[in-house]
């Protein structure tokens, strides 16, 4: 996909709108624009607020007040997909990719079905764009050092995944590994989604109930994004809408 400005021969940056559901303040997010190549002039347009797991979920029985932070920041009282709706709506584009996160843990298997980001990639590819859903597993939280790689592990992999083919209305999934300090980069894998259930587990106190099931002992099918990522790699899925 090698987008170019005739006129001087050059290639030109690519049009990009930048979402996620971790709210418009998110550490992740500052990483996502960090990991954009010199001289890009992405959009972002973000939910005021956290959104976490709120699916594809969209508002339309009430008012959204979009609020401009700066000429291409946009924070928005709604959901991730909204965002994208309301950014090519507005004509705030026009836009070659929407790049949604980098969200704050992961987002693997049957949590496609959960995730804000991944939704707002969904929403970019019904709306014929294409789109790259960027996510963190961690098994802890994560301090400065960790984003400061997972900037690095972006801005190696967007070239590639930017000028790899995508079918209609197919867009890519990444997760990003939790990883010890060290040197060397994760490798990068392309695999399937894993489809096993999550493990279903609540806790009670009282009349209430909270989920209390550990992320880490999902069940990993062998080759899989879970069990690619669990591993230590960078897992990259192609998802494509039913």
């Amino acid at each position: 996909m090698a987008d170019r400005d005739y006129a001087r021969g050059e290639p030109r940056p690519l049009r990009v709108l930048l979402t996620n559901d971790d709210g418009i303040e998110a550490p992740g997010l500052a990483v996502l624009e960090a990991a954009l190549p010199a001289g890009w002039s992405p959009t972002i347009v973000a939910p005021w607020e956290e959104r976490s797991a709120c699916s594809h979920q969209v508002v339309t029985a009430r008012p959204m007040r979009p609020v401009r932070l700066g000429s291409r920041r946009v924070a928005v009282d709604a959901f991730p997909a909204d965002c994208v709706r309301l950014a090519f709506h507005e004509r705030w584009g026009p836009f070659d990719w929407v790049l949604a996160g980098v969200n704050h843990g992961a987002n693997l298997g049957a949590d496609i079905y959960y995730s804000g980001t991944v939704a707002a990639a969904r929403e970019a590819a019904l709306l014929g764009i294409r789109a790259i859903a960027v996510s963190h597993y961690r098994d802890r939280l994560l301090d400065d050092s960790d984003w400061d790689r997972a900037r690095g592990w972006v801005r190696r992999l967007l070239p590639t995944l930017l000028s790899a083919p995508l079918g209609q209305g197919e867009y890519w999934n990444v997760n990003l590994p939790s990883l010890p300090s060290g040197p060397a980069d994760p490798p990068v894998v392309e695999c399937s989604v894993d489809t096993s259930p999550v493990q279903v587990r609540y806790s009670a106190d009282g009349p209430e109930r909270l989920y209390s099931g550990v992320y880490t002992e999902r069940p990993r099918r062998v080759g899989s994004d879970v069990d690619v990522c669990f591993g230590g790699s960078i897992s990259v899925s192609r998802l494509s809408l039913p």
